[in-house]
């Protein structure tokens, strides 16, 4: 169990005065009966004939995952259960590493035999109890990636060892590990460091005998003093945060870090907030930034309108804010777009929607971004639905989205936490892995036929910044530009670290180019369709593009 400095008053409170949200913690999962419907609809649909029209497609994989896995535990993991999904054995396929609660989080290794064939992973390193979440990135530059640990209790940095072992590296990088509840991750490298800046988000302070409600913790940002960490500075006020991301938000060349808080907490005098690195300051009205209040859960971004700049995805309880990025500042989505998601569009439970993890990823390869978001009840709130289906937004060419996860077969209605769209087999078409609270893990396998073509990049640099984090990706292929950027952080307390996906519909081709983060633009570099590409910067010379993989891995 995370440690405890004495008693703590404030959490007997804090339990008394949740009231509405105490859970029947012994009490089982409600039974998840939109699961089946959902597999029937998907059955139904391919015996008729499906066809990329028809829609995304998913078999339930579950069974593949050896052990179940339940993210468990009272108040402190109400929030949380996050998904790493990185590659920590080098063979292409991605592992999961999957925060438990009060349970162990647990690392699954990938072991499907290649596309085509059935998911199946093993059971690997099992974790602590009390993590929250996980996110990978390479810290020390070795090209094995590592793990940052968000936990109720002392956050962790693990190094990566290769062959999907890891060490305990906190102290020997000099990393501040607190005693706080860590909900929130995201890191960035500045010019000249050695080491990432990492920041970590902090939710409410459990030692605040006021608290819980206004009680929100102060949130931490961790520069490296050479190669290691120096004591943290606070970012305040704090507004209890559960998600945050480093990205260029206004495309002036260097990334700026956005939190998204939970006004339940907050109560009053919060929003959601955003840093300048430098000089450090919290930006306000004078510099066009107006932070809406919402019980913010998660952030996903995208540019899904083809100006350059990256739309944000804000989940909450109730409507689901999608900002659309302009030169003035962000503006609200008009509902007409179809992403507010904000009651339940499937069974008979009316209230407003709990949304926890937003992730963009083309699902059909048609070349447009479509949207997932996992759902759930925080326990047993009884102000908004219990049976909450996941949503699967699929991108309509006039970039409209409309719902799809019930013929998709995602509609599951378990208290979904922490996700990931990402390709498990190598077959080109994005999986998906959903964690539950007071439920198992649930893995889905990408069937959709008559999917696209498609291509993944992977933007390689020189240096302590290995993996180009802080740079875009460009793609023009059937009349189009797509871009994405490469980051680390938002989601719902997990990330993932690995190429970069892009459907291309029926392009046999693509052009892609890199803008790495110092700025400087690699040429238009002609890729074939099926692979996954290398891009590798090479001082004052012409980029590498290596494809390193082909249809196998």
């Amino acid at each position: 169990a995370p440690r405890r400095r004495g008693p703590r008053p404030a959490r007997a409170r804090a339990s008394r005065a949740q009231g509405r949200l105490r859970p029947a913690l012994d009490a089982p999962a409600r039974p998840v009966r939109g699961v089946a419907a959902a597999l029937l609809a998907a059955l139904v649909a391919l015996v008729l004939g499906g066809s990329a029209a028809a829609g995304p497609r998913f078999s339930d994989a579950s069974a593949a995952l050896p052990v179940e896995h339940v993210y468990s535990g009272g108040w402190e993991h109400f929030v949380g259960g996050g998904l790493a999904v990185f590659d920590c054995d080098a063979d292409g396929r991605p592992e999961l590493f999957a925060a438990g609660g009060a349970g162990p989080a647990r690392l699954f290794l990938n072991r499907t035999a290649g596309p085509g064939a059935p998911l199946a992973f093993a059971l690997g390193r099992e974790g602590p109890t009390g993590v929250v979440g996980a996110y990978p990135l390479d810290i020390d530059a070795d090209g094995r990636p590592d793990l940052a640990l968000l936990r109720a209790g002392p956050n962790a940095l693990w190094r990566g060892l290769g062959e999907c072992r890891f060490e305990e590296a906190s102290d020997a990088w000099g990393f501040a590990r607190g005693d706080r509840w860590s909900t929130a991750f995201s890191a960035t490298w500045e010019a000249g460091a050695a080491r990432p800046t990492l920041a970590v988000g902090n939710y409410v302070d459990r030692d605040d005998p006021e608290g819980p409600f206004e009680a929100c913790d102060v949130n931490e940002l961790h520069r490296p003093a050479g190669r290691r960490y120096g004591p943290p500075t606070l970012l305040t006020p704090g507004h209890c945060t559960l998600s945050m991301l480093f990205s260029d938000w206004d495309r002036r060349g260097a990334p700026d870090l956005r939190l998204s808080n939970d006004r339940h907490y907050y109560v009053r005098g919060g929003a959601e907030q955003m840093w300048r690195l430098s000089p450090l300051r919290r930006l306000g009205p004078e510099d066009g930034w107006h932070g809406p209040q919402l019980w913010g859960m998660g952030i996903a971004s995208r540019d899904l309108d083809g100006d350059g700049r990256p739309e944000a995805m804000l989940t909450s309880m109730g409507d689901q804010l999608l900002q659309l990025n302009r030169p003035e500042g962000f503006v609200a989505a008009p509902f007409s777009l179809g992403a507010y998601a904000q009651r339940p569009h499937a069974g008979e439970d009316g209230r407003p929607s709990t949304g926890w993890h937003a992730e963009f990823g083309d699902v059909d390869n048609d070349g447009r971004p479509d949207l997932f978001i996992a759902k759930g009840n925080v326990d047993q709130m009884p102000s908004n639905a219990l049976e909450d289906p996941n949503n699967l937004l699929m991108q309509r060419e006039d970039g409209t989205f409309a719902e799809a996860s019930v013929a998709a077969g995602v509609a599951s209605v378990a208290r979904g936490r922490g996700a990931a769209l990402a390709d498990l087999d190598g077959d080109g078409r994005l999986d998906l892995a959903v964690v539950n609270r007071r439920a198992p893990l649930e893995l889905w396998r990408n069937v959709t036929p008559g999917a696209g073509r498609w291509l993944s990049v992977a933007p390689r640099q020189p240096g302590p910044n290995r993996d180009a984090v802080g740079a875009w990706v460009e793609l023009r292929a059937g009349g189009r530009v797509q871009r994405q950027e490469r980051t680390v952080g938002g989601g719902h307390a997990g990330g993932r670290l690995g190429p970069l996906h892009f459907g291309l519909g029926a392009a046999e081709r693509a052009e892609i180019r890199v803008i790495w983060p110092d700025g400087a633009a690699t040429a238009w570099l002609s890729a074939e369709a099926g692979r996954v590409w290398r891009v590798l910067r090479r001082a004052g010379g012409a980029p590498e593009l290596t494809a390193v993989n082909s249809k196998d891995f």
